[in-house]
């Protein structure tokens, strides 16, 4: 930068605005030459940066899970190559333990010369579907390290002065079960950061380069500026809470803890992850780059308006214990990072929401991977396929709104929904139901969110395997200030031929599944906020009428008694004596229901008396949802967070 340039007020705001353009370009490049369907519908982000590596704009549809990565990755890659990098070159990363997120997101980074220096580095990342590992798609939640989990690609030089280095290109390749996709994504990557190096080249041609320099400067200083006034304006103090995991499949039953402290103190905001659970026995752990960006992320969603750099970066600190699940180190796997992504996120959140009670919002739903790969025997030569899909869902309730409906998963809300007529033309699997999930939202007086299921069928297919990666299964979706959970995320398969489906939960990989096999997941819904006993009984009609809520939920959840006057015509009918009567009954027996011993309300499951819904919005109970078994443990845990955030909200009834 050139200390001695000035920039007025409107080329500050053109330049701006044009570094954010400049990434939003690469994204279009990626979508019109991307070989991977997974990259088509968005699992991608990119960047620019300053000649020092900080982020200097994200464009407007990055994923949340990667921009806080960016500038990390960017920097490893300057370390590695420091005075020998050269115009035309690219570099590729995706290395975790260098502030990357999984392997599956690799990076590619370009340099931008003008005057024969360093102005700008440009960065795409994509998500490549597999990148090599014991399963397809390179999920195995079996993996302790992180040598069953793929290919570690430390700093390489991809393009030397322009010339494709092929033989690296193919080394990395071929190390994967779909080596074509590879490599046309990597050159629709590496085109991608050129795209943005010939934008910030034209700004420099107009505008000259210490004014560009100068400008990649200022964006950061400005949101610097702008952050640190918001927070100093804000009461100093201090906030804790925590989320959980589902289980270390290695260890006892029980659900392990996520902490987070947040301090403020004048201009500057501190996470304090001290208590949280150390590294588990599967690939749900998180490198420190994950974690910073889990902060950014959830941070940011309460400052939405301004531009996300590196300057927002310089506001908070994090202190993550070494060896724990939010600071994994190498060779822990952390392939399933995003799982205490969204739970570092959540927890943010619900501390934010304290503090900016205006912007509150309860928990989201989980994001969930499934991956099945195997041989297509549609065709005659037999290609491997790899059918990698992602679901949306609901989001929480908020203060005066209801939570979004079907929406993709605050890990990235840049994502898509997969069409499944292209799913189905690239993979032997045709989908038979995908549709909105009735009772899925969290009851609240403003509900959480509608959560989908969708249900597919394996067709002619040879080799083939599933995984599935999710969570949420027992550390439920969960409401606040009085709202109530969604339901538990998990798989289920009906082999062909069977009567019954089998539950296979949340957490499995590398499962064999054959022609004729049903395998169908729903995703949550957000949770609730606010008593839903306070829901406008009116709203809860509009719901039943929607089918977000059936009739019987209505009345168990809200207290809402709803006749059915003609259904075919969505003509219902609201009875206000007996809604009252119930809400009062609610009001009476709902602090006793969460006194109810658990083995109790295990038996009344396993005997039909209730069902999934009213185990864990009546009484904050967590099984087995197969065998029905108590998990006693992650009960407890469930428990005393169901109280903190929903029961101690309730107003108790008046004595009689």
């Amino acid at each position: 930068m050139a200390d001695k340039t000035v920039l007025d007020p409107v080329t500050f705001e053109v330049l701006k605005n044009s570094f954010i353009t400049s990434v939003d370009q690469m994204a279009e490049q990626i979508l019109r030459t991307c070989y991977s369907f997974v990259i088509y519908n968005r699992d991608f982000s990119d960047a620019l940066h300053d000649a020092q590596g900080n982020c200097a704009a994200q464009g407007n549809q990055d994923i949340a899970v990667h921009v806080g990565t960016l500038h990390f990755t960017c920097k490893d890659v300057m370390r590695v190559f420091e005075g020998d990098m050269h115009p035309g070159d690219v570099y590729a990363i995706n290395d975790p333990y260098a502030g990357g997120t999984h392997f599956s997101d690799v990076r590619l980074i370009r340099p931008i010369f003008a005057d024969g220096r360093i102005i700008a580095f440009s960065q795409s990342n994509g998500h490549w579907s597999d990148v090599g590992g014991s399963v397809p798609g390179s999920f195995d939640v079996t993996a302790r390290e992180m040598f069953k989990e793929g290919l570690r690609i430390t700093p390489v030089r991809l393009f030397d002065k322009g010339r494709f280095c092929k033989d690296v290109a193919m080394l990395i390749a071929n190390n994967t079960r779909d080596p074509a996709s590879i490599i046309g994504d990597i050159h629709a990557q590496a085109e991608a950061t050129a795209v943005c190096e010939r934008e910030i080249l034209r700004l420099v041609g107009k505008y000259g380069r210490e004014t560009v320099e100068t400008g990649l400067a200022a964006v950061q200083d400005y949101v610097e500026r702008a952050m640190r006034q918001r927070i100093a304006a804000l009461p100093d103090g201090e906030w804790e809470t925590q989320d959980f995991i589902d289980r270390d499949p290695a260890g006892d039953e029980g659900l392990i803890p996520i902490k987070v402290k947040l301090t403020i103190k004048g201009d500057k905001v501190i996470y304090d992850f001290t208590g949280s659970h150390p590294t588990i026995s599967s690939i749900y752990n998180s490198a420190a780059g994950a974690t910073f960006s889990a902060v950014a992320a959830g941070m940011k969603t309460f400052f939405p308006d301004l531009p996300l750099n590196s300057g927002f970066y310089r506001v908070f600190e994090i202190i993550a214990p070494e060896g724990s699940i939010v600071d994994a180190r190498w060779p822990v796997a952390v392939t399933g990072f995003l799982m205490p992504f969204e739970k570092i996120m959540n927890a943010i959140y619900e501390m934010w929401s304290n503090i900016i009670p205006e912007r509150a919002i309860a928990c989201a739903f989980n994001l969930e991977y499934l991956l099945t790969g195997g041989l297509d025997a549609r065709r005659k030569d037999k290609p491997i396929f790899m059918f990698y899909d992602w679901l949306p869902g609901g989001w929480g309730g908020r203060n005066g709104k209801d939570g979004s409906n079907v929406t993709t998963a605050c890990f990235g809300t840049g994502l898509m929904a997969q069409p499944v007529e292209g799913q189905e033309r690239a993979n032997p699997i045709l989908t038979t139901e995908f549709e909105i999930l009735t009772d899925s939202p969290g009851p609240g007086k403003w509900r959480g969110g509608a959560g989908v299921r969708k249900t597919s069928v394996m067709l002619e297919a040879e080799k083939t395997v599933i995984s599935y990666i999710c969570d949420r299964e027992r550390a439920i979706v969960w409401g606040i200030e009085g709202g109530l959970p969604s339901m538990p995320h998990g798989l289920s398969l009906k082999r062909a031929g069977a009567d019954s489906e089998q539950w296979l939960g949340s957490v499995f990989s590398d499962v064999p599944i054959g022609p004729g096999d049903e395998f169908s997941r729903p995703t949550a819904g957000g949770g609730g906020f606010g008593d839903p006993l306070e829901r406008d009984p009116e709203l809860v009609l509009q719901d039943v009428i929607d089918d977000y809520v059936s009739i019987e939920r209505a009345a168990r959840d809200y207290g809402v008694v709803i006749e059915a006057v003609d259904p075919e015509i969505c003509e219902y009918r609201i009875d206000y004596a007996a809604t009252e009567a119930e809400r009062a009954c609610i009001r009476d027996l709902r602090h006793g229901w969460l006194a109810t011993d658990p083995e109790k309300v295990a038996q009344m499951y396993r005997d039909g008396e209730i069902d999934t819904f009213d185990v864990v919005r009546r009484y904050a109970v967590v099984l087995d949802w197969y065998t029905g078994e108590l998990l006693p443990k992650s009960t407890a845990q469930f428990r005393e967070m169901f109280h903190k955030r929903s029961a101690s909200k309730w107003a108790r009834p008046a004595a009689t």
